[in-house]
């Protein structure tokens, strides 16, 4: 599972035109931040200060709160005049309010929208504009490092030298942040240059102390301290102008016992540099745009969409699990596409008129524009087009994999981080073209997108697993290995007496490390970077 990683946001809250309820002054405003529990339910999660007698405030106190992108987090913020001492906002008169997502906030980095008293009943002229902005220091540090003269550790051979850095913690204790790989029998060894953040090397404070261990390994564990030396970051940046900064590498038993000791080596840093990594946030406010595309298993497999027994059967309440899926995903990702214009196909079935086998028809049988308004209309296209395809066979993913990696391709082929393709593909499971699916996947990894597979009804999902690549690299038949990880597999079931949005939760959770690790093996920055972090 990717580690969920939450990123903090900032909202910065302005107002235009409010309506007048105080007479003979102007109002008061303060603006409240709720966030909803479900349930038509709200909570509180922050609030700014009151600004007296303005209709236009701009509110100092910034709105703080977690932002999850695999979570729909529904906003609601509420202005009020506030005329008395008191924290409850009930004996306040309610100058309009605003509902939306995080999402939508964070997809367009600064929202201006009409203040509402009730929905469909405007607040007068009044507006209300609120802008985003990530909290956090997104420097990293990046270091080469060499070795000169090292203690001969081992009795046949030479050392094999590797090292560690340790940063100290404000109770004195010392945290591992960073282990370089082993060379193997060398006393004067290169190690590969690394990047690490620097909130995880030093907390961000470049006059943290760092400990460096030099030791020899040993395949039983028992590895044998070469030497160690002390440090910051300051002074490891010493070494960014071409001339390298060495250190003494001291074994403390051996300085004890022997006066003529000099050092066990000396290590030296080749280069030290800050860097800025992006966050997925930031190429998000940026201006990356997610598209998302859905393809839909029509295979005989599931059997006859009219016996209940189907997994295409609609149960009285209008739902199955092909349409729970499409919804719990789509109404996630649709907040990130300005145009939620989403293409949908199916596969595997006998299409209208002359009924072929189709491996990615179009759902509106409009293959010149497949697209869907908004989640909404994936979900209606599905309806109409069931009862007029005829279940069939095989179950061929490679088709629409490729379809959508050539949109992908073309996006790749402009330098700049605008566009990523997220693939949802709901199958019964029993895939037909394995390796040409793997090659597909593997092709995938070097383009913008992510794949997600959700896995429908009681069949074994070894072979979805196989693709997840979880287990180990996903290889293609002649044995290239996929580039960076992009698929995501989990079956229906283990969300089957769960919460609605939890499956989103489990699917989308990897979709943002996925996208950021494409950009940066792209050397790709947000088209709008983010002002530099003060």
């Amino acid at each position: 599972m990717a580690t969920q990683c939450v990123s903090k946001v900032e909202l910065s809250i302005s107002c235009n035109n409010l309506i007048d309820k105080d007479i003979g002054s102007k109002s008061d405003p303060l603006c409240v931040l709720l966030q909803s529990v479900g349930d038509d339910k709200w909570t509180e999660v922050d609030r700014t200060e009151r600004v007296k007698n303005c209709q236009d405030p701009e509110f100092s106190k910034k709105l703080r709160l977690d932002y999850h992108f695999e979570k729909v987090q529904k906003l609601k913020l509420g202005i009020y005049d506030i005329d008395n001492k008191s924290v409850d906002l009930g004996d306040d008169d309610y100058l309009g309010g605003f509902e939306c997502t995080l999402g939508q906030i964070v997809s367009s980095r600064k929202i201006t929208r009409p203040l509402e008293l009730k929905k469909g009943k405007p607040a007068g002229k009044g507006t209300i504009t609120i802008t985003a902005e990530e909290i956090k220091d997104n420097r990293a540090i990046v270091l080469e490092m060499e070795a000169k003269g090292l203690d001969k550790k081992d009795l046949f051979g030479k050392s094999d030298p590797f090292l560690e850095f340790f940063k100290k913690e404000d109770d004195g204790k010392w945290q591992l942040v960073h282990r370089t790989e082993v060379v193997k029998n060398n006393l004067n060894p290169s190690w590969r240059k690394f990047t690490v953040s620097l909130h995880t090397f030093c907390n961000g404070d470049v006059n943290k102390p760092i400990k460096v261990h030099c030791s020899d390994y040993d395949s039983d564990g028992s590895h044998d301290l070469i030497g160690v030396f002390e440090t910051n970051v300051t002074a490891l940046q010493k070494a960014d102008h071409g001339s390298p900064v060495e250190f003494d590498c001291i074994h403390p038993e051996k300085q004890k016992k022997k006066k003529s000791y000099k050092n066990s080596g000396v290590v030296c840093v080749k280069m030290c540099k800050l860097q800025r990594e992006y966050s997925f946030l930031d190429y998000i406010m940026g201006g990356c745009q997610i598209n998302f595309t859905v393809g839909i298993d029509f295979t005989g497999s599931n059997g006859d969409p009219r016996s209940p027994e189907s997994l295409h059967y609609m149960s009285p309440d209008g739902l199955n699990q092909y349409l729970s899926a499409i919804w719990s995903v789509g109404l996630v990702v649709q907040d990130y596409d300005s145009d939620k214009l989403f293409p949908a196909f199916g596969f595997g079935a006998q299409v209208p008129p002359d009924f072929k086998v189709s491996h990615e028809f179009a759902l509106n049988f409009n293959p010149s524009s497949p697209y869907c308004q908004g989640v909404q209309g994936i979900v209606e296209a599905y309806r109409m087009a069931l009862p007029q395809v005829r279940l069939y066979g095989p179950t061929n993913f490679s088709p629409i994999i490729n379809h959508v990696a050539g949109f992908a391709a073309a996006a790749a082929q402009e330098p700049k981080a605008s566009q990523y393709f997220v693939l949802l593909i709901i199958t019964d499971g029993e895939i037909t073209d394995l390796d040409q699916t793997r090659q597909a996947i593997v092709n995938s990894s070097k383009l913008p997108m992510s794949i997600i597979i959700i896995g429908v009804g009681e069949a074994d999902f070894k072979a979805m697993e196989f693709l997840d690549g979880d287990d180990g690299v996903l290889k293609s038949l002649t044995g290239e290995p996929v580039a960076r990880d992009i698929v995501q597999f989990v079956p229906f079931r283990q969300f089957a007496n769960a919460p609605k949005e939890a499956l989103a939760q489990s699917v989308l959770a990897e979709v943002p490390s996925q996208l950021v690790s494409y950009f940066k093996m792209r050397k790709l920055d947000p088209v709008n970077p983010p002002e530099t972090t003060k």
